[in-house]
């Protein structure tokens, strides 16, 4: 699941975070943090406030915590608003309005008869995206169905379902079939039996077709996604609806108590998590979800095994390295570039600036993971990992600094490796894009103005808070 690639050359030369962070956008905890935050239709919002470069925060606001376009999700409410029982009661008749047309249960009954039916009667309607029973035909008689549709194509609901390209949204870019084999067979490598997949519905539905063929895989996964559609599709206990954005299941405390026992079954040994999340997102919000599957994973764990981590796999661009690290340290950046089927940009064997930017970040040691030598990748003896072969080692920095897929180049100023393009520029007394413009930086501290460190790590950061209080 990615976002837009539009905005990806100035977010890789700035080092931001997406439109938001780049407009001075934050996500920040609520005064009190034993509050509800108010529903809008994608779950529990989250509290934001707008930075203005060298200014204090201003005022906080709630906003939906998946959509960044307010024409998707129009919630908007200031954090210390107070709202009449008319404007209560119209947010909720909005909520309900916004729920799919069919409950959980309803789609597990459906589904369980559709597979009863014979061939010439099972039928989908691409036009409302719905599996359809005969007694549902007259009313999509004027739309474009798909009939006969067999078990197989059942089996792989993403190439029945259209998707959702909403660039600021659900963008769904899936996995294409070379990745997401190399996810599976490295799955499998490492000796995992289970698999969370987090906004992956591609690799769930690769690994349940391993399990059902004739090798008979004995790998389990759970899909986890906040697309209701693939509710018509699977049962209880292999796809749960969810926000990852605010760690929220649309379907309580039963889908919740399924992700609980997937996860803890085996006392937690043998599962890993991969993540797909939308690039157009906030690091923030999904580091703090994952720390809670983190800590419902660690509840079924003993005390001897507190030091643990949960193996996650999470794909996401490469120049997020330094902001996942920062929430993660335990992670590193593999060199394996992760393309897509439906995205003209995130394909492999492109070169140079068209390369996919898309890396995977894991907590499971670099040694451990071999990339196939056939796409291009290489042992490097001295990093002890697989790197692609146009990273080269740099005997001044001791290690194989490509971030990209192209040699880096030293500089001795900076005392790094920075991207081919790059040069030194004695005014910012840093490397950068040459067309940069020193007298209007573009990224820096959105407390006090300097351009040495960004919002998060600003020293002045305690001070600003206790004035806010």
């Amino acid at each position: 699941m990615a976002a837009s690639r539009d905005s990806f050359e100035n977010e890789e030369a700035e080092g931001s975070e997406g439109s938001q962070a780049s407009s001075g956008v934050q996500v920040v905890l609520p005064s009190d943090p034993s509050a509800p935050a108010p529903l809008c239709p994608h779950g529990p919002t989250l509290l934001f406030v707008k930075m203005s470069q060298g200014k204090q925060e201003t005022r906080k606001f709630y906003a939906c915590s998946a959509c960044r376009d307010r024409k998707d999700c129009n919630f908007f409410q200031w954090e210390d608003e107070k709202l009449s029982e008319a404007r209560l009661a119209a947010r909720e008749a909005q909520n309900q309005r916004c729920r799919p047309p069919l409950s959980r249960a309803h789609c597990v009954e459906r589904y369980l008869m559709f597979i009863e039916l014979p061939l010439v009667q099972r039928k989908f309607c691409q036009s409302c995206q719905q599996l359809l029973l005969p007694d549902d035909w007259g009313e999509h008689r004027e739309h474009i169905v798909l009939a006969d549709v067999s078990i197989a194509q059942l089996r792989r609901p993403s190439r029945l379902l259209f998707p959702l390209e909403n660039k600021k949204t659900n963008a769904q870019y899936l996995f294409a079939d070379r990745s997401c084999q190399f996810l599976v067979d490295l799955v499998s490598a490492l000796g995992f039996r289970r698999v969370l997949c987090v906004g992956t519905p591609r690799l769930h539905e690769l690994i349940r077709l391993a399990a059902s063929g004739e090798k008979k895989s004995n790998i389990k996964s759970l899909l986890l996604d906040i697309d209701f559609r693939y509710s018509q599709f699977y049962l209880e206990d292999s796809f749960c609806r969810y926000n990852m954005f605010n760690h929220h299941f649309f379907d309580g405390k039963d889908a919740l108590e399924v992700c609980r026992a997937f996860l803890q079954e085996e006392k937690g040994e043998g599962v890993i998590m991969v993540t797909d999340p939308p690039f157009g997102g906030l690091v923030e919000p999904l580091a703090i979800t994952f720390r809670k599957l983190i800590a419902m994973w660690k509840e079924g764990q003993s005390q001897d095994d507190s030091h643990k981590e949960l193996p996650i796999f999470w794909i996401f661009p490469y120049f997020f390295e330094s902001r996942i690290c920062q929430f993660f340290p335990s992670f590193c950046m593999l060199d394996y570039q992760v393309d897509y089927d439906n995205h003209a940009l995130y394909k492999h064997g492109k070169t140079g600036r068209k390369q996919s930017p898309v890396r995977i970040f894991t907590n499971i040691p670099p040694s451990k993971i071999i990339l196939p030598a056939e796409e291009g990748y290489r042992f490097c003896p001295l990093c002890q990992r697989y790197v692609s072969l146009e990273n080269q080692h740099c005997e001044h920095c001791n290690a194989c600094t490509s971030k990209d897929g192209r040699k880096w180049k030293h500089c001795f100023l900076c005392k790094k490796c920075v991207k081919p393009s790059w040069n030194h520029c004695s005014t910012c007394s840093q490397c950068a894009v040459p067309d940069h413009s020193c007298a209007h930086p573009k990224s820096g501290c959105f407390i006090c103005g300097e351009l040495d460190h960004k919002r998060s790590t600003c020293p002045n950061v305690g001070i600003v808070k206790r004035a806010n209080k």
